[in-house]
């Protein structure tokens, strides 16, 4: 697999096949029991925080790659990819949405091509934020959009910041913000204020072990550091309790592309649940 290490994570013990067959490495979160652990990488085993998977996501198993798993001298340097069981890496971007688990396997990514050998990091297309229909602003955010109406007149007012405090909680991202070392505060600042899109989802395929782990080294000491104003018992409804994986997916983007050579690929679309109980 040119020498790509694909990890799909999921919450379904019953996945484990399908993502094999793809030669990947199938990820099991959540509370469900998983049978063979030999079989899967987990978040559960030495240093972990899967206790937080409920408010972490995905992330509770980067926490457990970068503390029990990037170090170990037998893993080999190379592209480290992470999808999951609904969102898949493809080259193609003429079927984003198959309609059935046949169409799907084709379109999956199984190496890294060549056009992207000179490139540190692969993140998804950008999503716009700014383009969603009026009426979505006005159930999401009245009060926000009452105090600045200028959001309903232009779409560059709509920018990254905008749509977190729409989303996971007015000025949320702000008191986030303030919590970033020196080397990152100005600058994800003024990302998060300049940018009407993003690349989503928290999915990225990384070229190396070191990469891998200092971009880890920026982002868990921050988000453990907004634990202490955000908690965990107070959060309500879905967009706050995942606010940490809503602020990684903000990060992550503008972390790598700070830092490393970045290019662009396709996400597909397909929730294998459908298919797979």
């Amino acid at each position: 697999m040119n020498n790509l290490k694909m990890f799909c994570l999921t919450l379904e013990p019953t996945h484990k096949e399908f993502i094999k067959q793809l030669g990947y490495i199938p990820v099991g979160l959540g509370e469900k029991k998983i049978h063979n652990l030999n079989e899967w990488f987990t978040d559960k085993s030495g240093i972990s925080i899967s206790e937080k998977n409920k408010n972490y996501g995905e992330y509770t198993f980067h926490y457990w790659l970068w503390k029990n798993y990037i170090d170990l001298k037998e893993v080999e340097d190379g592209w480290f990819g992470f999808c999951q069981y609904r969102k898949f890496w493809s080259v193609q971007k003429n079927n984003l949405f198959p309609k059935a688990i046949e169409e799907l396997n084709p379109l999956v990514l199984n190496e890294i091509p060549e056009s992207y050998k000179n490139f540190d990091v692969i993140l998804g297309d950008l999503h716009f934020i700014n383009q969603f229909k009026i009426m979505k602003f006005l159930k999401k955010g009245f009060k926000i959009i009452v105090k600045n109406p200028s959001y309903l007149l232009s779409k560059n007012k709509r920018n990254i910041k905008f749509h977190f405090d729409l989303m996971h909680g007015y000025n949320n991202l702000n008191k986030a913000i303030d919590l970033l070392n020196d080397e990152n505060k100005k600058d994800f600042n003024d990302y998060v204020n300049s940018n009407v899109s993003f690349n989503p989802h928290n999915m990225f395929i990384c070229k190396s072990k070191s990469l891998l782990k200092e971009y880890y080294s920026n982002l868990f000491p921050w988000l453990e550091r907004c634990e202490k104003i955000f908690g965990f018992k107070d959060l309500k409804g879905f967009g706050k309790v995942r606010i940490y994986t809503f602020l990684a997916e903000r990060f992550m983007p503008y972390w790598f592309n700070k830092n490393a050579k970045v290019k662009t690929m396709p996400i597909v679309f397909y929730d294998i649940r459908k298919d797979i109980k």
